[in-house]
């Protein structure tokens, strides 16, 4: 990335014609990305010396190639702005030659954070970069919402941008179709969705109208299928980080058009999901699954989260166990 600021200020911006060119050169993200947890000690401090193993397990156990980091998995409005940058560093560092992408999540509730760890994306060579919707302070309609997208975008010009929709956590249900509407004009580097809502009709009329250099990626994992019916270009989740050599199985299936064994390998993640759900399955336990299928030493999730039982976390595993020997 060729992005310099000085005091969080960018010295110099491309005019959109040039940053949409660059942004848009970068190799597609399609396929499996990974929604990477953040490692913690047992105290809830960084954990970074286990990023390394971690990009290895994913690429060669999981046949992921692609992360997206400080996401809701990773726990990132958790983290201080200064963790979060020590975590991008360690990331990008560490996926070189090895991840196909690396997409930083950027979003935060203060604008000034956001544009902050932009410019730090964009100058530790980040592949993209993400915001989520501002949850605190919603966002009404999606006028404020794209100008709050922008003035994040314009920081970064040369890095693709993705949109975070995720309604069941932010609350804020504001039709995609509305914000991506237009939306090359006001972010020439916009490179895509990242879409965790389940309305799929929604999702349906963004893939109709997207622009042919947007990658549209599906955030619900146990959806997986019908998303991909509709058009979705991959997935985003969490769960790809230990199932993922069997979802790639999924894609490989749908993509030949064996729909009967894409839904079988789909109703074994949805069962495994609807387990985890009846005994309670938040980040912290799905750290704890992730810990347990890897061997990664992960740590607990940071509070409010609650720390997963020994007994759920065997529970839990034994039925990924069953379901996917």
């Amino acid at each position: 990335m060729n992005a310099q600021h000085s005091g969080g200020k960018l010295l110099s911006q491309e005019n959109g014609v040039s940053a949409m060119t660059s942004a848009h050169n970068k190799k597609k993200l399609t396929g499996l990305v990974a929604a990477t947890f953040t490692p913690f000690t047992a105290d809830s401090e960084l954990n970074l010396p286990v990023i390394g193993p971690y990009i290895d397990y994913l690429r060669e156990k999981q046949g992921v190639n692609s992360i997206f980091v400080n996401g809701t998995t990773g726990e990132s409005l958790s983290l201080t702005v200064k963790e979060r940058k020590e975590l991008a560093e360690e990331w990008c560092e560490k996926a070189k030659g090895k991840m196909d992408h690396v997409i930083v999540h950027v979003g935060s509730m203060s604008i000034k954070d956001s544009q902050d760890l932009a410019v730090h994306a964009a100058n530790i060579g980040a592949d993209g970069i993400a915001v989520i919707t501002p949850s605190f302070f919603k966002p009404k309609t999606a006028e404020p919402l794209r100008l709050f997208l922008q003035q994040v975008a314009s920081v970064a010009p040369n890095v693709p941008f993705y949109y975070y929709h995720l309604p069941a956590i932010t609350g804020v249900n504001i039709a995609v179709r509305d914000v991506i509407d237009g939306i090359e004009e006001l972010i020439p580097s916009f490179g895509g969705i990242k879409f965790s809502g389940i309305d799929l009709m929604d999702f349906s009329l963004c893939v109709s109208n997207k622009h042919s250099t947007w990658t549209l990626l599906y955030g619900i994992d146990e959806q997986l299928l019908p998303a991909l019916v509709m058009g979705a270009q991959g997935a985003v989740g969490s769960t790809y980080n230990y199932a993922g050599c069997h979802i790639n199985e999924l894609l490989s299936a749908f993509e030949k058009g064996d729909l009967v064994q894409a839904r079988k390998i789909q109703v074994k993640l949805q069962e495994l999901i609807s387990y985890a759900m009846k005994i309670g399955f938040d980040v912290g336990v799905n750290k704890q699954l992730m810990s347990d299928v890897s061997g990664l030493s992960l740590g607990p999730a940071r509070l409010p989260l609650e720390p997963c039982s020994f007994s759920h976390a065997q529970s839990i595993k034994k039925k990924y166990h069953s379901i996917f020997s």
